[in-house]
């Protein structure tokens, strides 16, 4: 399995990104199994609206509907609360909620890599794509 992080989506989407090329690749031949949650979603509109404008972040929106292999999990109250646990865990690093729902999904699903340019998505011992 593979989990998808808000900054894989944003490398992907946003040509200027340095990590483009390499997201472009991974999303052009994906693995089975590719995941990202609700939150990471609702986080890259974010982005994207701020950043840019409403219709760059619609267009990120588009983007997201359009990848056919991608699952998109709910974040309900069980994953809310793994992902508190898991920030109480590393409360020595400066993890955002979406972030720690994101590594307590990663163990949950026993997830062997995960696309993402941030390092707090390696703290559990995850492969990071941007490290092969």
């Amino acid at each position: 399995m593979t989990y998808v992080d808000t900054s894989a989506f944003i490398a992907f989407a946003d040509e200027s990104d340095s990590h483009h090329q390499l997201f472009r690749r991974h999303f052009s031949t994906p693995p089975r199994g590719v995941f990202t949650t609700s939150l990471v979603i609702t986080e890259g509109h974010a982005w994207f609206l701020r950043r840019f404008d409403r219709a760059r972040a619609l267009r990120f929106i588009a983007m997201i509907e359009d990848i056919s292999f991608l699952d998109i999990v709910a974040a309900g109250p069980v994953e809310l609360e793994g992902g508190v646990d898991v920030l109480r865990k590393f409360n020595d690093q400066d993890l955002t909620l979406v972030d720690a729902i994101g590594l307590f999904l990663m163990d949950q699903k026993k997830v062997e890599s995960c696309w993402s340019t941030d390092r707090h998505l390696g703290l559990t011992g995850v492969n990071l794509i941007i490290h092969q």
